[in-house]
């Protein structure tokens, strides 16, 4: 298949079937008129939302809404998403975005008309048995009710939210659209532009010398914009004081877990689990040093590849059967409802000409979940295949356990699903391989993700941290403070088995991610909770599988510190990260005693 081919090239059994959304064009667009409709009948409880009867009938009538709204946007972008050069379903697609626009508009009001009520009034509402359904909506928007400012106030703020979002706008049109990159040098001694894309190639590269250059010639880049981009940073930071301090919150960190309930304790011992940790990253360093056969390890021998290229081939019907295959300590039931996603057109396989890239896990309540792939034979495929599905099953069994009020998961959860499906299937990887070639790819390969996505964020985490402190100190946040920070945590988190070039102090200024900040522990905590249910589910069986079914079943019927708790793992105590770097410290093991 060397061609891509056109949509309608692409064989039944290949797409998904959207269908189960929408049957045909014209049941999207009764639906669409029949939420115009519904949209005025809203306006009706406009300054009427006092009594228990009052509020039922309004968040039902919000929910049918917004239940539709979904369907209807999800439907639209998945078509969409299907050839983004068909101009019907861009049209589409804008049209279900408008539509979400005015949804939100139309039913603004409800929250904070109810929250303008005494605190007696609305002590009354939630132990009203008419409400007992909707008690954790009301007990959240009282959670919330004291970070809420007056009617006034939050008008005001409103028209500020554009003014806030002008420092990442400047840093990604600074690091987008204006920065240069000078050329370097490519394997075959060609003079190749260095670009973002180009950079991860680079660095990956097996001639060291294009490495170093690559490395050397970002940094430089960065370097002689450093007082801007400070500027840039500093600015988001005071930005997030100025709404921590307005919002009336203790701290720029603790406004920013706030909206997940979540205490800054999560953080800072996922921080102090990391520390303790250190020592087994600075062992991987010295056996990457020593993979490589270099006298020294720099920091641009990071994404070097330690062994040859091993090329695996796997088939699309190979990677599901493999798949299922590492499923099954997940128990009969998890792999009766995977089945039934291969068969029943929930995933689009392959790529054709026009299709989105990448890959998602989507749906809308009350039907089955859909995934989109792009998949190529090999093993980063069959990755994602694991991964997507873990998703789609999270959301399978969240819709067909919990109302749609309380069916949708939050972020902080996300990827605990997807990236238990993957521990599963390296686990299951491992144990099979006898190959010591391919075991030791394998093995390289999760570690790689133990270093990007435990270690790295979560220095990450702590960058951001101490910035804010500082600010919120009233420091100044000058290039040379950032530098020294940054270079500081990459030679505390890399140890002294290697060399922290000094030209890694100028990172901090290409991350995009500190302009959503506090937002990369997510992904520390999830591959940390994940790591831990998958060993609790091989070493423990059937009463963790039976855990981590009731947290894949829990939506978000609850705060998420609470719903991982309730299936065993403790995200506010250090011990999923321990149970993480357990599994860490044992691949590393496994690859020491295959390097010797």
């Amino acid at each position: 298949m060397n061609q891509v081919m056109k949509r309608n090239e692409v064989a039944a059994e290949h797409r998904w079937n959207l269908e189960d959304l929408f049957p045909n064009q014209e049941a999207w667009n009764k639906e669409y008129q029949e939420v115009l409709t519904k949209l005025k009948d809203v306006a009706e409880f406009q300054g009427k939302l006092t009594s228990p009867g009052a509020i039922k009938s309004c968040f039902e009538l919000e929910d049918t809404i917004s239940l539709h709204t979904e369907r209807l946007y999800v439907y639209a972008n998945m078509k969409h998403h299907e050839d983004m050069a068909d101009p019907t379903y861009q049209a589409l697609s804008d049209k279900s975005k408008k539509l979400s626009v005015e949804v939100n508009e139309a039913t603004s009001f409800i929250s904070p008309e109810i929250l303008s009520l005494s605190d007696e009034q609305l002590q009354k509402l939630v132990a009203s048995p008419e409400l007992s359904f909707y008690k954790r909506t009301l007990d959240e928007m009282i959670r919330q009710k004291q970070h809420v400012l007056s009617k006034n106030e939050e008008a005001l703020l409103a028209q500020v939210g554009n003014m806030s979002q002008a420092p990442e706008t400047i840093f990604g049109m600074l690091n987008n659209a204006d920065l240069k990159f000078p050329k370097v040098k490519n394997e075959q001694g060609e003079e190749v532009e260095l670009t973002h894309g180009r950079y991860i190639q680079f660095l990956e590269s097996r001639d060291r010398n294009v490495r170093k250059n690559a490395f050397q010639a970002v940094y430089d880049t960065y370097g002689k914009q450093k007082n801007t981009i400070a500027a840039t940073l500093a600015a988001n930071v005071t930005k997030n004081i100025f709404y921590s301090k307005v919002r009336k919150h203790p701290s720029t960190l603790e406004r920013a877990l706030y909206g997940d309930n979540i205490d800054k304790s999560v953080y800072t011992s996922l921080i102090d689990a990391v520390h303790e940790s250190l020592p087994l990253m600075h062992r991987y360093m010295e056996l990457r040093r020593k993979l490589l056969k270099v006298d020294e390890l720099h920091m641009y021998d990071l994404f070097a590849p330690l062994v040859d290229e091993f090329k695996m081939d796997i088939t699309y019907e190979q990677a599901k059967a493999t798949v299922k295959e590492s499923l099954k300590p997940l128990g009969e039931d998890y792999l009766n409802i995977l089945q039934e996603g291969f068969d029943k057109g929930w995933i689009d396989i392959y790529e054709n000409e026009g299709k989105r890239s990448g890959a998602y896990s989507w749906g809308a309540y009350g039907t089955h979940p859909y995934v989109l792939l792009n998949h190529k034979d090999n093993l980063n495929s069959m990755f994602t295949l694991t991964h997507e599905m873990g998703h789609a099953l999270h959301s399978y069994l969240s819709d067909t356990n919990q109302p749609y009020r309380y069916a949708q998961y939050t972020i902080f959860l996300a990827e605990v699903a997807s990236t238990l499906n993957e521990a599963l299937l390296m686990d299951y990887m491992l144990k099979k391989s006898t190959d010591p070639k391919e075991k030791m790819y394998l093995l390289t390969y999760y570690m790689d993700q133990f270093r990007t996505t435990v270690f790295r964020q979560t220095m990450f985490a702590e960058f951001e941290k101490i910035i804010h402190e500082k600010a919120e100190q009233g420091e100044t946040l000058t290039p040379q403070l950032l530098s020294e920070v940054y270079y500081g945590l990459n030679k505390l988190y890399y140890g002294d088995k290697m060399v922290v070039d000094q030209a890694i102090e100028m990172e901090w200024a290409r991350i995009p991610h500190f302009y959503n900040s506090f937002y990369v522990y997510k992904y520390a905590t999830g591959f940390s909770a994940a790591t831990s249910f998958s060993k609790q589910i091989l070493e423990e069986g059937a009463p963790a599988v039976e855990r981590y079914l009731g947290f894949l079943k829990s939506g978000g019927s609850d705060y998420s510190i609470n719903i991982l708790k309730r299936a065993g793992v403790d995200m506010s105590s250090p011990e999923p990260i321990k149970q993480a770097m357990s599994v860490f410290k044992n691949l590393l093991e496994q690859m020491e005693s295959l390097a010797k």
